[in-house]
C-alpha cells in the first residue's frame, strides 16, 4: 500500500495535470530557500564571523590560514543549516499547495469518488503555522543529535519520518473528516503513517529531487488516506 502510493504520488510529480502545480510549489520552495540562505549568510557574516575574528591572534601568518579555516567551517554550517531548513520550508509549502495537489490527485487516479473539501484559507494557514512551529523544534533536536556517533542519520529519519507522516497525512484526511476525525484516523493508522513518512524523509533527503517534496508527500499521503479508506470501505461491506 505504501509503495503503490509512493509510486502514484511520483508519477503524479510530472504528468501533464500536475504542472500548473508543480511550477508554483517548485518556484516557492526554492524562493523560500533562496531567501534563507541569504539571511543566515548575512547573520554569518555580520554577527557571528566579526565575533569569531575577535578571538583570532594579530600575527599575519596565522590569521590567513584561520580565515581559510573559518571560510570552510562556514560553509559546512551553512550547508547543514539548510538541509535542516528543507523540512520546514516543505511544511509551509505544502500548507499552502495540498488542496491544489489533492484536488488534481483526485480527478485523475480517483474520478468516480466524491472530491474533498479544501480547509479554510484560514484553518490551512494556522496548521501549517503551527506544523512548521513543530518542524523546527524537532529538527533543533535532530541537530544536536547528529553529534551523537551511531544516531544522527537515524535521529533525522526518525524525527522527519513521524512528523512529515502525521501532519501530510492529517492534511489529506482533513479533506474528508474534521480535524478530531483525521487525527483519530492517523492514530488508528499510526504505523502505516510512519513509514510512509519514513519514504518521505528518504525522498527529503535526495539532493535536488528534495525540492519536489511538498508535491511528493502531500500526493502520496492523499493516495494513501484514499487507499486505507476503500480498504476499511470493503472490510465493513464484507
Amino acid at each position: 500500500m505504501i509503495g503503490l502510493a509512493a509510486r502514484r504520488s511520483f508519477e503524479n510529480l510530472f504528468a501533464p495535470e500536475t504542472r500548473k502545480v508543480f511550477w508554483k510549489v517548485l518556484g516557492l520552495t526554492l524562493l523560500a530557500l533562496l531567501v534563507l540562505w541569504f539571511v543566515l549568510r548575512g547573520v554569518f557574516n555580520f554577527l557571528v564571523l566579526p565575533w569569531l575574528q575577535g578571538f583570532m591572534p594579530s600575527t599575519s601568518d596565522w590569521t590567513g590560514w584561520l580565515t581559510f579555516l573559518l571560510a570552510i567551517f562556514a560553509g559546512i554550517a551553512l550547508a547543514l543549516a539548510m538541509a535542516l531548513l528543507i523540512s520546514p520550508v516543505t511544511a509551509l509549502i505544502a500548507g499552502l499547495f495540498l488542496d491544489d495537489v489533492a484536488e488534481v490527485v483526485e480527478k485523475r487516479d480517483y474520478p468516480g469518488d466524491t472530491p474533498g473539501t479544501a480547509m479554510p484559507i484560514v484553518a490551512a494557514m494556522k496548521s501549517s503555522l503551527r506544523f512548521l512551529g513543530v518542524v523546527i523544534v524537532g529538527n533543533i533536536v535532530a541537530l544536536f543529535l547528529l553529534f551523537i556517533p551511531g544516531v544522527n542519520l537515524v535521529a533525522f529519519f526518525l524525527v522527519n519520518g513521524y512528523l512529515l507522516g502525521r501532519e501530510f497525512f492529517e492534511f489529506a484526511a482533513m479533506r474528508f473528516r474534521s480535524p478530531d476525525e483525521a487525527r483519530e484516523f492517523r492514530v488508528k493508522h499510526a504505523l502505516t503513517v510512519f513509514l510512509a513518512g519514513l519514504v518521505i524523509a528518504a525522498f527529503l533527503a535526495i539532493p535536488l529531487l528534495n525540492l519536489l517534496t511538498p508535491l511528493f508527500a502531500a500526493g502520496m499521503m492523499v493516495h494513501l488516506h484514499k487507499l486505507i479508506s476503500h480498504r476499511e470501505a470493503k472490510l465493513r461491506s464484507i
